[in-house]
């Protein structure tokens, strides 16, 4: 895997989400470093593109209410624990649990192993909020898929939150997740 600064020079056997994610961040004249790899399913495939990015590739879990009424991003590091009784008392939901990949696709344009924080582009009726631990806004970069898993990018995390947030109309409730489990 090799790094590159910004977006690749051709549009050839990219997908339209994958090349809309880059028009939206050089609109926003944002900085970004990407590479490219075979698809990225798991946690282990993102730690070997976290070496290359030189940062940590967040975890991102779609979630919902049971009733399919409310919908979240959840941004984590890739390595916290996460149990939906911990973060559906902070949040005051009930119960929290998987989304379906149909729902990831009506309301992100993505598919599961594709989940980012860059789907919220594509959210225009704000079905889906936005939730990040408190740790990933602590470092100064995130890693995040481009809509798809055969790319990778480095963004400024200041950057998301001043820039992109604003410009796809969500906004981010920060939460805590322990580190320990019972």
């Amino acid at each position: 895997m090799e790094l590159f600064c910004g977006r690749p020079e051709s549009n050839e056997g990219r997908r339209e989400k994958e090349i809309r994610v880059y028009d939206l961040l050089d609109e926003l004249g944002m900085e970004y470093m990407r590479t490219d790899h075979e698809p990225a399913g798991n946690m282990e495939a993102c730690n070997e593109i976290d070496a290359v990015l030189e940062t940590v590739i967040c975890k991102n879990l779609f979630l919902c209410t049971a009733n399919k009424k409310h919908f979240y991003l959840l941004m984590m590091p890739g390595d916290k624990p996460f149990k939906t009784k911990v973060l559906s008392k902070q949040i005051g939901s009930s119960r929290l649990s998987f989304a379906k990949p149909e729902h990831m696709l009506e309301y992100l344009d993505i598919e599961p192993g594709s989940v980012s924080v860059m789907g919220l582009m594509n959210d225009h009726d704000n079905q889906v909020q936005l939730l990040i631990d408190e740790d990933v806004i602590k470092e100064p970069y995130l890693g995040c898929h481009p809509c798809v898993n055969t790319s990778s990018l480095r963004l400024i995390t200041r950057e998301v939150f001043d820039k992109f947030l604003p410009a796809v109309h969500h906004e981010a409730i920060i939460v805590s997740l322990p580190w320990e489990v019972d």
